[in-house]
């Protein structure tokens, strides 16, 4: 039996090679995968964004110990897909339409990740139709919109509106983000939440599942 304290270390340092052979070896042993989760790598990534909140760790070490938690993820999730087990939440993650930055989006949906959350990713200069799709076809229950521009801001506000004309609005939680936006703009348009940076918006995805489950 390998030594669990292990994988969680790994995933905190960032070493996905290590992270993988960890979780390799315990699926192997017959550890059951969700526990491989719950009890080692969220608590690791929860670790991480302490450290970022801190400023022990920088955005560099944010995404390599989210690469680490996507190398053991990529073992696991299909085990659990398997057996039915369900996410903590289904978020369609995008870049709004007209904005083609992806490093803060990415970064999100690296740490949303893992939180447990199955994540769609939409890519970026994304249309409310595919928002749309993501919340009809894939079920998914929060949709996560980022802007990086105050010129591309307004379409985060005309894909809410979309998702009302499509009657899916009330299925799901809006949260938004990015460097221009604000709580006050988030208000403005009828956005259900807002964060500053990454750690924050996993922690707020997480209190939203948390008030509609």
């Amino acid at each position: 039996m390998p030594d669990l304290k292990q994988l969680y270390d790994a995933v905190i340092n960032g070493d996905a090679k290590t992270t993988q052979a960890l979780t390799q070896e315990a699926l192997a042993a017959g550890v059951d995968p969700l526990k491989l989760v719950n009890e080692q790598m969220i608590p690791a990534m929860d670790e991480v964004g302490r450290r970022f909140e801190c400023s022990e760790y920088f955005v560099p070490e944010l995404l390599i110990s989210a690469r680490a938690m996507k190398a053991a993820l990529e073992l696991i999730r299909p085990l659990l897909t398997a057996r039915g087990d369900q996410p903590a939440g289904r978020v369609a993650i995008g870049t709004v339409k007209g904005d083609l930055h992806d490093i803060g989006k990415n970064l999100v949906a690296s740490l949303l990740e893992g939180g447990g959350f199955e994540v769609i990713d939409l890519g970026v200069n994304v249309p409310p139709e595919k928002f749309i799709a993501a919340i009809k076809e894939r079920q998914a229950n929060i949709v996560a919109m980022s802007a990086l521009l105050t010129t591309t801001m307004p379409a985060m506000k005309s894909t809410i509106e979309a998702l009302k004309q499509a009657g899916v609005r009330d299925q799901v939680k809006v949260l938004i983000g990015g460097a221009p936006i604000t709580q006050k703009y988030a208000d403005e348009i009828g956005a259900d939440g807002y964060s500053e940076n990454a750690v924050g918006a996993v922690a707020l995805a997480k209190k939203t599942i948390a008030a509609i489950a």
